[in-house]
């Protein structure tokens, strides 16, 4: 049986740039074995697979695979999954107006609106609600700084401190003092292995500055680990609810409705 897939570029505003996603728009008929294969075959970060609900309150299911599991929550699919069906005219979508649709996840209904203009440009929102939980016992900064190979004077530690944090996936949150320092920390796995790291069962750091070369953005983040190759800059969208987590756990946020830009 054949199926027809999409590759979509997904933040980014040239062709062949951004995150990679592949989009199986029809998938009714696959088993999970095959969309692990397909998604181990494409070998991209994420592979979409969108089936129908038959929740009345659900327009899609969409199932995201790495090459080698499942993933219950990623951002990036859920936009590459919106411009794919509204190009397609699985979803009618108005320009100029705004079209809400609910993509059901592992982790639940998430809430979607999709808007096109010209016909061509498709602007994809989603919002999610996330309970965190935040942890303190993390590593010194002498060992942070020799897991990511760089002087102890790059962690951050006055305005921002290193923290774990759970959401439906634990993160290692390290501040780092400049941009320059979140583009040249390089993973160290011998000296993560001989941290406690491992035991808090984070196996993703979540690197970040509040400098960035992008003027718009408050803050320029990047995620390294045991299981991220030296090369690889994989998105970071799933990391942000565990993001926005940790940042509300600074006293120097006050309470009320914040917004942020982080580009990676």
């Amino acid at each position: 049986m054949q199926y027809e897939y999409f590759i979509t570029d997904v933040f980014t505003k040239e062709t062949f740039n951004g995150a990679q996603i592949a989009v199986f728009p029809e998938a009714d008929d696959l088993e999970a074995e095959e969309m692990q294969l397909l998604a181990r075959e494409l070998n991209l970060s994420e592979t979409v697979f969108v089936k129908n609900s038959n929740d009345k309150d659900i327009t899609k299911r969409i199932h995201v695979y790495s090459p080698t599991q499942e993933i219950d929550f990623a951002g990036p699919p859920i936009i590459a999954s919106a411009h794919v069906l509204a190009s397609t005219g699985e979803i009618n979508v108005v320009d100029d107006k705004y079209t809400d649709v609910v993509f059901e996840q592992n982790i639940g209904a998430i809430n979607v609106s999709i808007k096109k203009s010209d016909g061509k440009s498709t602007l994809v929102q989603f919002e999610i609600k996330s309970q965190v939980v935040v942890d303190r016992y993390v590593p010194m900064e002498d060992q942070l700084a020799e897991m990511l190979s760089l002087e102890e004077s790059e962690i951050e530690k006055l305005k921002y401190q290193t923290m774990l944090v759970s959401d439906n996936k634990p993160y290692l949150v390290i501040p780092l003092r400049s941009f320059d320092a979140v583009l040249k920390a390089k993973f160290n796995y011998a000296a993560w292995s001989h941290t406690v790291a491992p035991t808090c069962m984070a196996k993703d750091m979540l690197l970040f500055s509040t400098q960035s070369d992008i003027p718009e953005s408050n803050f320029h983040a990047r995620l390294v680990g045991p299981e991220i190759g030296v090369l690889e800059d994989p998105p970071i969208a799933s990391a942000m609810p565990a993001f926005s987590g940790y940042l509300c756990a600074h006293d120097n946020l006050a309470k009320g409705r914040h917004s942020f830009v982080i580009d990676r």
